[in-house]
């Protein structure tokens, strides 16, 4: 399996500590060692984007190494450590998986395995590498295209609906993913995939792991938001887990909608309907 990391705010900030936390698991402190790969949205309402991937182990990467030392600052970024299972270890099947659609930016990255992935209609969005994980993300791309002839004016009711497809993918195995299209960040849990919400006041946090602690008062302003989305928790706060088939979507650090019964966020019932 892999581990994913996404974060939302309402003000570009420096995602480097808590990336530093996912890349010792890449290889060191977690077995994820076959490859990383992690995308900084930018720009006006988050059209542009810089990726950075290698196949080398995160906690050991030169590539990495120079991603942890810069701010890149931010409003929403997503990370993947791989552990492969299928596919070659190969910068075609490294996470995450970026493709262009309604002239926005879409980045994806899942953890888990998914059976028959092959029969997956996946239309004019051709996967580049050989892994179920890329076959999904398209898979899904031609869903939203071919459903919509024109992009919802409603995002939010765009990922609900991406929400049902990601549930029906469920059913051909493992699947927890994160997607975004530079201004919300949709997060679908099958097995392991919690969420935190950091709002003003701001406190000192531990981060797991043994790899030390981050002043969050010294980092961020009062009127500052923002969500960390991770497989694991990657500090000492109260993070919120989400169950099999939850779903929640992030918009400019606020959790807007949540299907977990346990979240802060809840708004509608625990678990979707599978949608095919």
């Amino acid at each position: 399996m892999c581990e994913l990391l996404g974060v939302s705010a309402n003000v570009a900030i420096s995602s480097r500590k808590v990336f530093s936390v996912l890349a010792e698991r890449g290889g060191n402190s977690g077995p994820h060692k076959d490859g990383w790969g992690v995308t900084f949205y930018e720009g006006e309402q988050g059209r542009g984007c810089r990726t950075f991937k290698d196949t080398d182990p995160c906690c050991c990467s030169k590539t990495s190494e120079f991603v942890k030392q810069q701010p890149f600052p931010s409003q929403l970024v997503l990370a993947h450590i791989r552990d492969a299972n299928r596919g070659s270890v190969s910068m075609e099947n490294t996470h995450p998986f970026t493709r262009e659609l309604w002239g926005r930016c879409w980045n994806y990255a899942h953890n888990g395995q998914l059976d028959a992935f092959e029969q997956l209609d996946t239309g004019d969005h051709h996967p580049l590498g050989q892994t179920d994980s890329e076959q999904a993300f398209c898979w899904l791309l031609n869903q939203m295209k071919t459903t919509f002839v024109t992009p919802p004016s409603d995002t939010l009711e765009l990922m609900e609906f991406v929400a049902t497809k990601a549930a029906y993918l469920s059913t051909l195995g493992v699947f927890n993913m994160l997607l975004s299209d530079g201004e919300y960040l949709l997060a679908f849990c099958a097995t392991k995939l919690s969420w935190v919400t950091r709002t003003a006041p701001f406190a000192s946090v531990e981060f797991t792991d043994g790899v030390g602690s981050q002043n969050l008062a010294a980092e961020y302003q009062e009127q500052d938001v923002i969500s960390l989305v991770a497989t694991q928790p990657l500090t000492d706060e109260p993070w919120c887990q989400l169950q099999q088939n939850d779903y929640a979507i992030f918009h400019r650090g606020r959790c807007i909608r949540c299907s977990a019964q346990n979240s802060p966020a809840h708004h509608l019932q625990s678990g979707i309907k599978q949608d095919v």
